[in-house]
């Protein structure tokens, strides 16, 4: 049983200034694994100012010392390798290949490639008669999602750091554990006080404090578009600078030359991954009407190659993080049926054999109009949406259909098309086939996918704000 009661704050676990805790689940067993505390405004304003108090110091630190700091954190946090896949697989349900492939690696990288970015950094830059210079915006509130338990944390946690701002976490409170190993991670790699402070709660409560604390001067949140929104509204009161990653609708573009099998698998890939809940998932597959029966039948031919089962053993997709992401599915598998919309296979219930957990049968659409709810609103889970079109115009037309722009993705061999194609998308990231994730690359969305950019040097510069000097001599 994992009873973490404490927060982080100021170098120190301190216990909460109330009493009021939560129980955590494990989503495959429906069994509580732990409990945490949910914290209070006062526990807030408490790291709050530890990280105020850190940052004269933190934010004059050398380059140098950043880079070494990162490297020790990369370090410390590959000891840890195998309490984050355990914890992972606990309280997210990620099956363990996924957990270490996936969230342990992903949440590695990041600091590692922020220590990367830093070496070759410009804090300081001549122009014309002036000296730009750019400085540690302040103290960072940091909001993170259930999904990506490491790899939102970190990838925020690395750029502030480089960056030589201290940080106020908020983890998400159904899967808390992961980031308290970060925090536990930090202590053992020489952090100074007050420079990571880590407070469990809720979005009510400790959510909503940060993004309107008025000693905090910048917000990274990422989560869903309406909690966003909230934030929006509550950091306008102080003027605050905020970093948005929301929801997304990805589009995937089967061109009429694309190997349909490999097709195929790339697209049952996007929403058997982390049980398709990924923001990034490409969950309207957009494919040629010549080929759309081939296409279909590629489909149903792949997804056994991605069983459902106890994420504990040898298995691709777990269950959903909570029952009531089990219940949003459902309803939106049944709103998909209701619309007229074939069920290709998959449908609401749970898997054979799988009565316990909140596991779900991946599902996939066709006949999927554009304008039908399954195709227009994030679901967050595996349900697929097979739309078809004539031409790459109404493809491209169907794709940017949508307030989301976070991911695109183009299956094809002609590279002009490819080209045309991921040109023509309104996303934030494009990838063409089967391209690999590339870490220093910007990650963050058009439209009503956000505002801001991680991952890189993009991320480091979302923690700073340029100062002009004019006139300084040389």
């Amino acid at each position: 049983m994992r009873n973490e009661l404490k927060h982080y704050i100021n170098g120190e676990w301190v216990e909460s200034t109330g009493t009021e805790t939560m129980e955590v689940i494990n989503p495959a067993t429906e069994e509580v694994i732990g409990h945490i505390s949910l914290g209070t405004k006062e526990d807030l304003d408490l790291a709050v100012q530890a990280a105020r108090e850190a940052f004269p110091s933190f934010s004059q630190t050398s380059k140098e010392y950043r880079i070494d700091l990162l490297e020790k954190i990369a370090d410390e946090y590959e000891k840890r390798k195998d309490d984050l896949i355990e914890v992972i697989t606990e309280e997210l349900g990620s099956p363990l290949s996924i957990s270490e492939k996936v969230h342990y690696m992903m949440g590695y990288t990041h600091f590692k490639q922020a220590a990367k970015e830093l070496r070759d950094f410009s804090f300081i830059e001549k122009r014309g008669n002036s000296t730009i210079i750019k400085e540690t915006i302040g103290v960072s509130g940091l909001i993170t999602p259930w999904n990506f338990p490491t790899n939102q944390t970190s990838t925020k946690i690395a750029g502030a750091f480089a960056a030589g701002s201290p940080v106020v976490l908020k983890p998400a409170e159904i899967t808390p554990y992961a980031a308290i190993i970060l925090a536990e991670i930090f202590e053992a790699a020489g952090l100074p006080k007050g420079a990571f402070n880590l407070v469990n709660g809720t979005g009510d409560v400790i959510g909503n404090g940060i993004s309107s604390h008025p000693d905090i001067d910048f917000v990274s949140f990422t989560g869903s578009g309406a909690v966003g929104q909230k934030v929006m509204e509550n950091a306008a009161k102080t003027i605050k600078k905020v970093a948005l990653e929301l929801g997304g609708k990805s589009p995937l573009i089967v061109l009429e030359d694309a190997d349909i099998k490999k097709a195929a698998k790339i697209a049952a890939s996007h929403i058997a991954l982390n049980t398709g809940q990924v923001c990034t998932a490409a969950t309207r597959i957009l494919v040629p009407n010549s080929i759309k029966e081939q296409f279909e039948e590629a489909v149903k031919a792949v997804l056994p190659n991605f069983p459902v089962g106890d994420p504990q053993k040898e298995t691709f997709i777990g269950p959903l993080v909570a029952k009531k992401q089990w219940d949003r599915v459902q309803e939106y598998i049944e709103k998909g049926i209701e619309e007229g919309a074939t069920l290709l296979t998959g449908g609401t219930g749970k898997p054979e054999g799988l009565d316990k957990g909140y596991f779900v049968k991946p599902t996939v659409f066709t006949d999927v109009k554009n304008d039908m709810i399954i195709a227009q609103e994030e679901i967050f889970g595996p349900v697929m949406s097979i739309i078809t079109y004539d031409t790459v115009d109404e493809a491209i037309e169907i794709a940017n259909d949508t307030v989301y722009g976070l991911a695109g993705y183009v299956v094809g061999e002609d590279p002009e098309t490819l080209q045309k194609v991921a040109s023509s998308i309104r996303a934030g990231q494009i990838t063409v086939n089967k391209a690999k994730p590339d870490f220093s690359a910007p990650f963050g969305g058009f439209k009503q996918s956000g505002i801001g950019r991680e991952w890189g040097n993009f991320g480091i510069e979302e923690y700073l704000e340029p100062k002009a000097i004019m006139g300084m001599p040389s």
